[in-house]
């Protein structure tokens, strides 16, 4: 498995307005398609106003995938479209579990 990390930086003061937009019209596409979702959070101490989510991939082909289905899914879309303003920034990390880790 291999995990994706991603943070996405926030405008001042639209955490709240991105929060509910993505639980009413980007949340259910974005965990069918995408699958194993292992955390969805956001900044409350240290760098404020970012949501990092985490989800886990068979292999980078599977990401890959999925990714593109997402890109391509007209209700993802429509989301984004309304999204894309409050975003500033984003950021992607490819994550590779120790062979100790809990999560393989």
């Amino acid at each position: 498995m291999i995990i994706e990390h991603r943070t996405y930086k926030i405008k001042p003061g639209k955490l709240n307005e991105l929060m509910d937009l993505y639980e009413k019209e980007g949340m259910e596409v974005h965990k069918e398609i995408l699958g194993n979702q292992i955390g969805y959070f956001y900044t409350e101490i240290g760098p404020l106003n970012e949501i990092v989510h985490l989800y886990g991939y068979e292999s980078l082909d599977d990401r890959a995938k999925r990714r593109k289905l997402l890109a391509e899914n007209e209700i993802w879309q429509k989301y984004i479209s309304k999204a894309i303003h409050l975003f500033e920034s984003q950021e992607s990390k490819i994550l590779i579990p120790a062979n100790f880790s809990d999560i393989k």
